[in-house]
């Protein structure tokens, strides 16, 4: 496991370098300018992070209650990171369209492109982190989607 430490500078990397990388893209690929791409990029990473935490603790309230558990079936898993991204959808989409002053249309483009950006971030970072960062408590002969070395 990871200690506190290194979770800290993964979480914070991972904003600073996920924003420093999405405001300039979209703030181009939409025409918007930069200063107010990087609020609104601010104020998804906020809204994210504070969504997260409220989600992930009623999604196991619920669990629980329901299943007695908080293990989580590929089932559970499914629900839960598809109905956590249409929640943070939803919630971002009226703050797209007010502070960029566009509607709603035109924000959710703008939304459903940000999710996109930091689904394939998501699987960059994270793999780029573990191979710069390896976790040292992790035995070295588990499998992963590392490549092979060739001999």
């Amino acid at each position: 496991m990871r200690s506190t430490g290194d979770r800290i500078r993964q979480a914070v990397s991972f904003e600073v370098i996920g924003l420093l990388t999405s405001v300039p893209l979209a703030a181009f690929a939409f025409g918007f300018s930069l200063e107010k791409t990087g609020v609104l990029g601010l104020i998804g990473a906020t809204l994210a992070t504070t969504w997260n935490y409220i989600f992930n603790l009623g999604f196991d309230h619920v669990l629980k209650r329901l299943t007695g558990s908080t293990r989580k079936t590929l089932k559970h898993r499914l629900i839960h990171a598809f109905s956590f991204e249409l929640g943070l959808l939803m919630a971002f989409l009226p703050i797209i369209a007010w502070w960029m002053g566009i509607g709603l249309l035109e924000a959710l483009l703008v939304d459903v492109s940000f999710a996109l950006f930091y689904l394939v971030y998501t699987f960059v970072f994270t793999w780029s982190y573990d191979t710069i960062f390896p976790d040292t408590a992790e035995p070295k002969n588990k499998p992963s989607l590392e490549p092979e070395a060739r001999r």
